[in-house]
Order: C-alpha cells, then structure tokens, then sequence
C-alpha cells in the first residue's frame, strides 16, 4: 500500500529554516546549514548532477527517501516566487531548468496558475486545500508513496490533517533561534511512534509512524 512520508532537515530547537527568509536567503539566516549533511553525500549529488560525495551512515537514509516515492507536495515557499498574486511573467522558482523531481509537484498557493513544466517536472498549483492537493497527487503517483517535501507549514498542515503515515526527522546539532518551526498548530493529539534512529556525522535521522488522537485541530492555511 503506497504511503504519505514527510521528511525534513530540522535544528536542534525545531526550527526547519532560519529567521528572515528572502529570496537572497530561502532558507533564512543560517538555514543552508541545516542541509550540509545531505549535499556532502553522493546519494544526493548523483540526482542533483553533481560528481562526488561522500558514503556513510546517511547513505542509506537518502536513497530510502528517494526510493517508490510518484509525486511530491511543497508549500509555495519552497516552489519560490514570493507571496501574493503571480506576476504577468512569474519567476520560475528556485529549482532552474532542470528541477531535481523528476516527477510531478504539487504546490499549494492561493493564486492560480498554469502548470509549469521544466524538464520531467511539472509543477501544478493547487489552490483549493491540502486534501485535494493530496488526491491529485496519490492520483499522479499511481502505487507509489506521496512525498510532502515542506516547507514547515505545509508539513504542519498535514500533520495537523493526520494525513501522514511516516514523519522522518534530520535533526542537526545546530541552534538557529528563530524561523519556520516545525509542529507549530498541529497539537498534542499527534501521535510518534518511533521506527529508528541512524547517527550518522552532522545528522541524527529519526523516524516516526505518524497519526493522531481524539480530534483534529484546525489549522490555518498559509499557502501565499
């Protein structure tokens, strides 16, 4: 049976990108940091086109969060192109010519828009909510899993929808001190139950079935 997975690179006080967030910085003030374990790695340099990496205990973990995986859900901060209104000619995101998808994206927003197609990734703009979001993608991916690639409120808003069957954590040894935190909204009825634990340098990977108890918080929809 195919499943819905979110995983994210997170700092050790729960933030999943730095205060501050521009175009200049996505990720915010510090943020890149949160990734340097995975671009180190070759597991996730081969995918991007680049030579090179390292092999070691995170290996393993990328290639499983690359591995059955038909369709991706992002917020439209990780697309890019800002809040509000798409502009007559609107930026293409952050991911260039070749996205590294490779797959059909979903992106969440309050602005419609064409799909965009950029290599064998075309991103589609879903304005009308995470569930519809959800079925276009389990829809696209056919038997394979449902990837909810962040940022953190879009993650939050499916956790808080307890429409996430695996949460896998990549929590570095770094404090950021503000940001985009990651379980703001969802409440205490979501339920970890933990998978296991890989230490690997830079990163400990923690992973989680997901679910919820009793009932289901609202939680505002912050699509832009």
């Amino acid at each position: 049976m195919s499943k819905v997975r979110a995983q994210i690179s997170i700092s050790a006080d729960g933030y999943v990108a730095g205060p501050n967030q521009s175009k200049a910085e996505p990720l915010g003030e510090g943020g890149e940091s949160l990734h340097d374990w995975a671009v180190e790695l070759k597991a996730w340099r081969e995918p991007h086109g680049k030579e090179g990496g390292e092999v070691n205990a995170s290996t393993s973990v990328m290639e499983e969060t690359q591995a059955n995986v038909g369709a991706e859900i992002m917020g439209r901060g990780k697309f890019g192109g800002g809040p509000g209104p798409w502009p007559a000619e609107p930026w293409n995101g952050w991911w260039g010519d070749d996205p590294p998808f490779h797959m059909p994206v979903f992106v969440l927003t309050h602005h419609e828009r064409e799909p965009l197609t950029l290599s064998d990734t075309t991103f589609n703009f879903v304005t009308d909510g995470i569930e519809s979001a959800l079925e276009q993608a389990k829809a696209a991916a056919r038997e394979k899993d449902v990837t909810i690639g962040g940022g953190a409120d879009a993650i939050n808003q499916y956790l808080a929808a307890g429409l996430v069957d695996e949460l896998e954590l990549h929590v570095v040894p770094l404090v950021l001190g503000g940001g985009a935190r990651l379980f703001d909204g969802v409440g205490p009825e979501l339920s970890l139950d933990q998978i296991r634990v890989v230490e690997a340098p830079g990163v400990t990977h923690m992973k989680y079935r997901s679910g919820r108890t009793g009932s289901t918080p609202s939680v505002s929809t912050r699509r832009r």
